[in-house]
C-alpha cells in the first residue's frame, strides 16, 4: 500500500514502522473474514483493513476525529487478522502506533480520560485491584448491573484446595514466573497449581517481588511510555536470577506471555535495554510451551473429564501457540469436545470489556453458545482475562487448565 507519511511523523521511529507495515498490505480483505468486530457489526471501518485506511489517512496528514478514534477503540487487538493475513502485516504494532497518534491529535474528554488512567492504575495494582475487589463484591447488591456484572465470581468450590502433589524431585532447575496483576486475586489457584506441577518435575518457580505489570495495560491504552518502564522494571527485578542460570520465565496468563515475548521489539531502541530485553523475550516461555517438554506420563491422571478449550488470542494468535495444551489435556486423558469459531475472541481482551460493553456482551454470548454447545463438564482456558470473563455468564465452571492436572 502506497504511503506519504505527514511531516510530523515521517522521520520518527514511529513513522518508519508505521510506513513498512502500510507497504506489506495489499488490502486483499482475507482478515475481515476473521475479525470479530466485522462479524458483528459488518462495517468495513470496524475491520482490519478500514482500521488501516484509517490509520494511514491519519499519518499522512488528514483530518482527524472522533469517529477514527472510535473506530480504533472498538478493534479487540485480538490479532486473528495477522493469523490469516497472507502477506504478514504486523497489525497489532500499526494499531498500537495509530492509538497513540491518535490520542495526541484528537484528545479524549477528561471523563474518558480519567477513565483510562484510572484502570491503568488499578488494574496494574495487585494491593489497589484487591482492594477495590473486596470492597466491590461487599456492596454488590447496590450496584448496577452492567458493574456488578464485572465483580468476577469466585473461584469453582475446592478450586483453591492445595493440588495433591508434593514435590516428587529435587528441586535443581530454577526458572522464574511472573504473577500477574489481577490473577493473584481472582484465581490466586491457578499459579499454586503451577508452581505444585512444575515443583513435582524437579522445578522451582522464583516470583521476583520487584517484578509487577508486564506492560500490556498501559501499552493497549495508548501509553507506551509507562508500558516501557514497567518492562525495563521486569528485566531489572529479574535479571538477577537470569544471570545465576534460570532456565526460563513462565507465564501462566497467555496475555501477560505474549506481552513480555515482545520485549525485545519494544525495548529495541534502548541502548541501556535492548541486549536485556531480547534475551527476556527469548526465556519467556507459556506454561503450555514449558510443559510439553516435559516427560508427563508420571503426573496425576485424576478423574478424565468432558473439557470445552477456549484458546486465548494472546495464545493462538499473539504466541503462536496452537495445539499445544490440547495435546497435554488429551494426553492425560481428559476429552476435549468440539468447539466452534474456536478462533475468535471471546470479547475480553484486556479492558475492552469494560470499555466496549455492548460488543464485549456480544462477544461473550456467541463464544459461549459454541463452548457449552457439547455439554461439557467445564470450560478450561489460559488466561485470567477470558476466565474471569466468561465465568461471570457461563452455565459450567471456567477454570485455568493447569488445574486439571493439578486434581
Amino acid at each position: 500500500m502506497q504511503t506519504h507519511l505527514a511531516d510530523f511523523i515521517r522521520d520518527t521511529p514511529q513513522g518508519q514502522e508505521a510506513a513498512a507495515i502500510l507497504r506489506s498490505c495489499v488490502h486483499c480483505g482475507f482478515c475481515n473474514a476473521t475479525c470479530p468486530t466485522y462479524q458483528l457489526l459488518g462495517d468495513e471501518l470496524d475491520g482490519p483493513r478500514g482500521r488501516i485506511y484509517l490509520m494511514k489517512q491519519m499519518l499522512e496528514g488528514q483530518p482527524v476525529t472522533r469517529v477514527t478514534r472510535d473506530h480504533l477503540d472498538r478493534c479487540l487487538t485480538c490479532r486473528n487478522c495477522e493469523t490469516t493475513c497472507p502477506s504478514g502485516v504486523q497489525y497489532g504494532r500499526l494499531i498500537d502506533i495509530g492509538r497513540e497518534v491518535v490520542e495526541k491529535l484528537s484528545p479524549r474528554p477528561l471523563g474518558e480520560r480519567l477513565l483510562r488512567r484510572g484502570l491503568r492504575r488499578t488494574l496494574a495494582s495487585p494491593r489497589l485491584f484487591g482492594s477495590l475487589l473486596k470492597l466491590g463484591r461487599g456492596v454488590s447488591w447496590a450496584l448496577p448491573g452492567g458493574l456488578r456484572e464485572h465483580l468476577a465470581p469466585r473461584s469453582p468450590d475446592g478450586a483453591q484446595r492445595n493440588p495433591g502433589y508434593e514435590v516428587g524431585h529435587p528441586l535443581t532447575r530454577r526458572m522464574l514466573i511472573l504473577e500477574g496483576c489481577v490473577q493473584p486475586t481472582l484465581a490466586p489457584e491457578t499459579n499454586l497449581a503451577a508452581a505444585r506441577v512444575l515443583g513435582y518435575l524437579g522445578i522451582q518457580l522464583i516470583a521476583a517481588p520487584e517484578a509487577g505489570c508486564c506492560g500490556a495495560i498501559d501499552q493497549h491504552l495508548a501509553a507506551p511510555e509507562a508500558a516501557k518502564a514497567a518492562m525495563r522494571r521486569n528485566i531489572d527485578a529479574w535479571w538477577p536470577t537470569i544471570e545465576t542460570g534460570a532456565e526460563a520465565i513462565v507465564m501462566t496468563a497467555s496475555g501477560c506471555g505474549s506481552t513480555v515475548k515482545e520485549y525485545g521489539q519494544h525495548l529495541r531502541d534502548d541502548p541501556a535495554y535492548a541486549e536485556k530485553a531480547a534475551r527476556v523475550s527469548r526465556l519467556t516461555l507459556d506454561l503450555a510451551e514449558v510443559l510439553a517438554r516435559e516427560d508427563l506420563s508420571h503426573l496425576r491422571k485424576g478423574a478424565p473429564r468432558r473439557v470445552a478449550f477456549h484458546p486465548p488470542c494472546s495464545l493462538q494468535h499473539g504466541q503462536k501457540v496452537r495445539g499445544v495444551i490440547e495435546a497435554i489435556l488429551t494426553g492425560l486423558g481428559h476429552e476435549l469436545v468440539p468447539v466452534q469459531e474456536a478462533h475468535l475472541c471471546c470479547g475480553s481482551a484486556g479492558t475492552y470489556s469494560l470499555l466496549q460493553p455492548e460488543l464485549s456482551g456480544q462477544l461473550r454470548e456467541r463464544k459461549l453458545t459454541h463452548l457449552q454447545a457439547a455439554k461439557p463438564d467445564l470450560i478450561a482456558t489460559a488466561n485470567i482475562g477470558c476466565q474471569s470473563h466468561l465465568a461471570a455468564a457461563g452455565g459450567v465452571p471456567v477454570v485455568h487448565w493447569i488445574s486439571l492436572l493439578a486434581e
